[in-house]
């Protein structure tokens, strides 16, 4: 077996791109996209016609709809593809406004269901804020399910633990990419990789609190620069990875063992933490990197929203 199928024994796969027509090589169960995913899509000739095509059909509606419309389109072929479920994002601009992101969580569930699916093939992703983390609990208790994104730090997880959100997806490679920045010429680029890796250590250490506790909330490794960050994350509930390096596994046979075992978490002697609003803002300011890559996440796909805005101005002239 090559190293992706390998990986499946151990995990569910999922694609992380908005490019639906590249997915069935790699037979994920889910996908997810994002802002930044769904405008490199559009971006390119063969999804340009797409877009057009729901500007066209929504002429005099407001943008912000018309913004909802393409992603859910984009959703609805991507659930072509997969069996599972597809992660769809509410705009990063409404991160602190709990009500905001409840009331366009529900118009992106409604506009599937418009379309004959069911809510338990949608994830709605929120930034994990937590502002954010407010409005997932209040729409799982609606039934509609969530995946908390932009997730850099431990408060971040527990937090949507407490919220019993479906699904979180801590990042990986953007935690590494802070870590390399900061240590400068000090890096040790063999110290720091495979499970030693600083994502990958935070990752496992939040798989293994939920285990440990419980939490049912499932965790899904996301923003990964590399192979080995992948491998050594196998046995984590779900990992979300490009089509670049699902091709990389696709294409290579190292041994790819269980490194998460979820009856070892369950022995282990951690600590039941919770937090409440204060609590997580402090934990959160302590954490330079969980608090610079939440803001700067929040910005980069923000300013991605704020292009797919002027390219559907643009199709609408």
């Amino acid at each position: 077996m090559n190293a992706l199928e390998q990986l499946r024994q151990h995990t569910v796969v999922v694609a992380d791109t908005g490019n639906f027509r590249q997915l069935a090589q790699y037979a994920p169960r889910d996908a997810t996209t994002n802002p930044s995913l769904i405008l490199k899509a559009v971006l390119q000739p063969d999804y340009a016609p797409l877009l057009a095509g729901v500007v066209s059909a929504c002429r005099g509606r407001p943008r912000d709809e018309i913004v909802d419309r393409v992603l859910v389109r984009f959703g609805l072929e991507i659930l072509k593809v997969v069996p599972g479920r597809v992660s769809t994002e509410v705009d990063a601009r409404l991160s602190f406004d709990t009500e905001a992101t409840v009331e366009r969580a529900r118009r992106l569930v409604a506009l599937y269901a418009a379309e004959g699916v069911g809510r338990e093939r949608v994830l709605v992703k929120i930034a994990a804020t937590w502002e954010g983390i407010r409005a997932a609990e209040r729409l799982e208790r609606e039934g509609i399910r969530c995946n908390l994104t932009l997730l850099f730090s431990f408060c971040q997880a527990v937090a949507c633990g407490d919220a019993r959100v479906t699904l979180i997806s801590p990042f990986v490679g953007r935690i590494l990419d802070w870590h390399r920045r900061a240590a400068g010429a000090a890096w040790d680029e063999a110290a720091n990789a495979g499970v030693d890796d600083p994502g990958v250590r935070s990752v496992t250490a939040i798989w293994r609190h939920y285990k440990r506790h419980g939490i049912a909330t499932e965790v899904m490794g996301a923003s990964f620069r590399n192979v080995g960050q992948i491998v050594a994350l196998a046995g984590c509930d779900l990992l979300t990875i490009s089509p670049e390096l699902l091709s990389a596994l696709q294409a290579d046979d190292m041994p790819v063992p269980r490194r998460l075992d979820a009856e070892t978490a369950r022995a282990l002697d951690l600590p039941e933490v919770h937090y409440d609003e204060a609590g997580f803002r402090w934990s959160l300011n302590e954490d330079a990197m969980a608090t610079e890559k939440l803001a700067e996440g929040i910005r980069l796909f923000a300013a991605d929203a704020v292009k797919l805005d002027r390219l559907i101005d643009e199709a609408a002239r």
